[in-house]
């Protein structure tokens, strides 16, 4: 009979140690990720009003606009357009926040993921002010003249596309990773 007292046991016993996550040491770095990300939503805001294709729409009574034949998909281009820039926005950051290796972890993720969503809501409500700046109804309009209308964002829901590719990102390259502490150096 092999056991402590007569000898090595035939099944060796494995480390139950499991690795924790330490909160208290990322809070300020994640803090700082969601403040420092948030400012992404000035040049998120800033190229989407550049790129997103205005409407010619006509002047009808009460001074309401209507769009053109056609020029209602200009509507959709100006999501997508919305879309593919704060998605593009959230796959780097996230790339960049896996790369800063000493912070890896869940608590860092989510200050990425909130960053993110702070700087979609932001690019969304300073884009549409930077392109109602660009395209501005002439005071003097009467009904029947063909105006241009700034492009605008018709659904909150685009909030969610950069913070969905920071996830997207960052969950990738740790399943790539396969180690208990991420790789982190501590």
């Amino acid at each position: 009979m092999s056991g402590p007292e007569n000898g090595p046991a035939l099944v060796p016993a494995f480390a139950t140690e499991q690795s924790q996550v330490s909160v208290k040491p990322d809070l300020l770095p994640a803090v700082s990720a969601l403040s420092l990300l948030s400012l992404f939503g000035l040049p998120l805001g800033w190229v989407w009003s550049r790129l997103a294709p205005p409407q010619q729409s006509t002047v009808v009574d009460g001074g309401a606009t209507s769009s053109v034949l056609m020029e209602s998909y200009h509507s959709f281009d100006a999501l997508a357009i919305f879309l593919l820039l704060s998605g593009g926005l959230g796959v780097l950051v996230g790339g960049a926040a896996w790369m800063l290796r000493s912070r890896r972890g869940p608590v860092f993720l989510l200050g990425a993921v909130l960053g993110a969503a702070v700087a979609g809501w932001l690019g969304m409500r300073l884009g549409t002010a930077f392109a109602a700046g660009l395209y501005a109804l002439p005071a003097a309009s009467q009904v029947g003249d063909l105006v241009t209308v700034a492009p605008s964002i018709d659904t909150p829901w685009v909030v969610l596309m950069a913070p969905l590719g920071v996830a997207l990102a960052y969950g990738l390259a740790a399943s790539w990773n396969g180690m208990d502490d991420l790789g982190r150096r501590h």
